[in-house]
Formats: structure tokens, sequence, C-alpha cells
């Protein structure tokens, strides 16, 4: 059995149900996501180290974040913090649209190359402060966050379309909870999906550098 299909084995196990997102998972080469020292572990269900101190998350996490968004191929759907690129890949297999926003220029350039690399089109990456989003493009039926924030970014939920889902890691620089924000007529709702790590979401609305 191949790595990736142990990774997709054991997504299963741990509830992972949305076939479409084990999909993306199963055909999408994680090791072209991470460098080549640490190819062997690429498949592990850990967070890996990448440039500028960030990390690519772990599959479940990835997972968890993508099948939450509930996608079902004609969203338009915002990712903040592009990293590597895995998860926009992952995104962009789901959705219609993706735009990333990533503050290092150097994770944003590779993260570009490697999307083109495997062909994928449907991404747009940009550089910027990925707290206050994309306000050009809004509204975005669903928001992936990748980083740990404070408290969700108000600017990322008024960019949110009706009925749209916001998925955040929020709590601590050290700890945080994984949420979904879902907005409603009714008011948003928020609930908690599982505790989490992730790198500060470093912006106006998130944590100072």
């Amino acid at each position: 059995m191949s790595d990736q299909q142990s990774m997709i084995d054991s997504l299963r196990r741990r509830g992972i149900h949305d076939e479409r997102v084990l999909e993306a998972l199963a055909t999408t080469p994680r090791e072209r996501f991470v460098a080549t020292q640490i190819e062997p572990h690429a498949y592990a269900d850990s967070a890996l180290p990448i440039a500028c101190g960030q990390t690519i998350s772990q599959p479940y996490i990835v997972a968890l974040m993508t099948q939450s968004a509930r996608l079902t191929g004609r969203e338009a759907v915002l990712e903040i913090g592009t990293g590597s690129g895995y998860q926009a890949a992952i995104l962009a297999k789901l959705a219609s649209r993706v735009v990333s926003i990533e503050r290092y220029d150097e994770l944003a350039e590779k993260a570009a190359q490697r999307l083109a690399e495997l062909k994928i089109k449907n991404v747009e990456i940009h550089v910027g402060d990925g707290t206050s989003g994309d306000q050009l493009n809004a509204p975005y039926d669903a928001i992936v966050v990748t980083a740990g924030a404070p408290e969700i970014p108000e600017p990322l939920i008024d960019q949110l379309a009706e009925r749209g889902r916001l998925i955040i890691p929020v709590g601590d620089e050290t700890d945080q909870v994984l949420k979904v924000l879902e907005r409603s007529p009714e008011g948003d709702i928020v609930h908690d999906l599982c505790p989490c790590r992730f790198v500060n979401l470093i912006g106006k609305h998130g944590w100072s550098a």
C-alpha cells in the first residue's frame, strides 16, 4: 500500500467522509509541496516545516477544513495563508475559483510555480495582508484561513456570502480551536470542530508581527 493510500485510509477512519475531498487529496502529490529532504515524510499525518518559518498543515486538518467548506464545484473560495500551496491545490479541485493571499513573497512565488507545474489554473495568488481579505472580489462562498487568529477578523466575516462558510483557527498564540462560522439570515452561526495549533495569523486584524 502506498503512503498516499495509507493517508486516505487514515482520514476515513478519523471521520473524513466527503468522497470528493478524499479524491482531491488522493490525486494531489503532497511531496511536491515540501522540501526534497522532507519528501519521505510527506504523507505522515503531521504538520511539516516549509520556508519562512511556516508549515504545511497535517493532512487531517487540511481534509477537515476542506470538508467543512462543503464545496460543490461552483464556489468562489478565498484562502488566507497560501504557504506551500497545498491547501489551495486541494480547494482548486473542488471549487470554481480560488483566490489565495500570502504575506511572504517567497512562499507566494514558489506556490504559484508548483500549481503551474501541476497545471492547476483556477487559483490566483496575491501577496498582502490576508486579515483584510479581498474586498475587490467579495463576496466569497467559502473562506479558509490557515493561520491562528486571536479572534475572527471582521473583514473576513463581511466578505462572506449569505450561507457562506468561514473556517478558521481561533485562540492564543500556542493553542487554538478550529471554528466554522456560517452566515445566515437569522444571524451568524459558529461551532467548534477540534483543538488545533497553527502558526500565527499576522496582520492588521490578527497578531502583530
